[in-house]
């Protein structure tokens, strides 16, 4: 089913659950029991991404290095696939800018629609490990604007190639991100806004937000939205704090903010498993407040950890 008919078909809130791809060289088994730990509790959906290649060095046993480029979690389409027919769950794979030209996103997008996938998740993506800025594919997309703009296109029946006679139109369901606290490269929250409106009006179906700790960060950039004429569904993302590296680490790498008490609880926890009970509780809080204020349904970065994220759908979505 396309998430956008989930969302505008749902009587009460829904709640989905983002998952890395196993690292390469290992198999389904980590999804299936992370998934299965959530099963019961009927996820209106699940998310895959998709990561960039990148470079490492090896060191050869003449003791120079030696440079490859590598994929380290492959697998997105065939995964998403896998798990759709497996567990009969609706899957949402991530398409990314970075690392694919057009005519390979144009590929990837014919392989999802043979297999019966009908939605996508658009994004330009991060920059490969110890890369500062993003540098698009040669003949590749340099904004998410653009995907979203090429998926559309493929939902009329346009191909890249315009000798294709009688093309058979994609029927994608399109998401999209956005960011409440804006894009770590944005240079303003507005000139962020204007840049998630060209998402929408290339054809984005629904947003999907960058995880926040502060409700009223979200309510807020709902309202911007709506004020430039953004009407597509919005849905929060929550990650729930597991570890006592996040105070540090979470603000640091996605230019977010975390409220103060929330941080300083989890600098003076003694181990990670303090800091999981802390960050599990200020999300049941968190998520409680947002289903006050009638959101549509949460999204869990969950980086393949459930447990947490199990005790907050329970003792949240009563």
């Amino acid at each position: 089913m396309k998430v956008i008919d989930i969302i505008n078909r749902a009587e009460k809130p829904f709640f989905a659950v983002e998952f890395l791809p196993p690292l390469k060289g290992h198999s389904m088994e980590k999804i299936d029991k992370a998934f299965s730990n959530i099963a019961d509790l009927e996820p209106a959906y699940i998310n895959f991404t998709t990561h960039q290649k990148e470079i490492v060095y090896y060191e050869r046993e003449d003791g120079l290095l030696e440079r490859r480029i590598v994929t380290k979690r492959p697998g997105t389409i065939g995964l998403s696939a896998a798990v759709m027919y497996k567990h009969n769950v609706t899957v949402v794979p991530h398409l990314i800018c970075g690392g694919f030209s057009k005519e390979e996103t144009e590929d990837a997008l014919i392989e999802l629609n043979f297999l019966g996938l009908e939605n996508v998740f658009a994004l330009r993506g991060d920059p490969p490990a110890g890369q500062r800025l993003f540098v698009p594919e040669k003949n590749g997309h340099r904004y998410a604007a653009g995907l979203v703009k090429q998926i559309s296109e493929m939902n009329q029946g346009t191909y890249l190639d315009p000798n294709i006679k009688n093309p058979d139109a994609s029927d994608f369901c399109i998401g999209v991100a956005g960011y409440p606290e804006k894009h770590i490269e944005a240079p303003n929250p507005e000139t962020d806004l204007m840049h998630l409106k060209q998402k929408v009006d290339a054809g984005a179906d629904y947003i999907v937000t960058q995880m926040f700790f502060i409700n009223d960060r979200f309510y807020e950039f709902v309202d911007n939205c709506r004020k430039i004429g953004i009407n597509v569904p919005i849905i929060p993302g929550i990650k729930p704090v597991t570890m006592r590296t996040d105070a540090d680490l979470i603000p640091r790498t996605f230019n977010i903010d975390l409220p103060s008490e929330l941080c300083n609880d989890i600098r003076n926890c003694h181990s990670n498993e303090e800091a999981r009970v802390i960050g599990t509780g200020y999300a049941i809080e968190q998520v409680k407040d947002l289903l006050e204020h009638n959101v549509p349904g949460i999204h869990f970065f969950s980086l393949g950890m459930t447990k947490n994220i199990r005790q907050v759908i329970q003792q949240s979505f009563r």
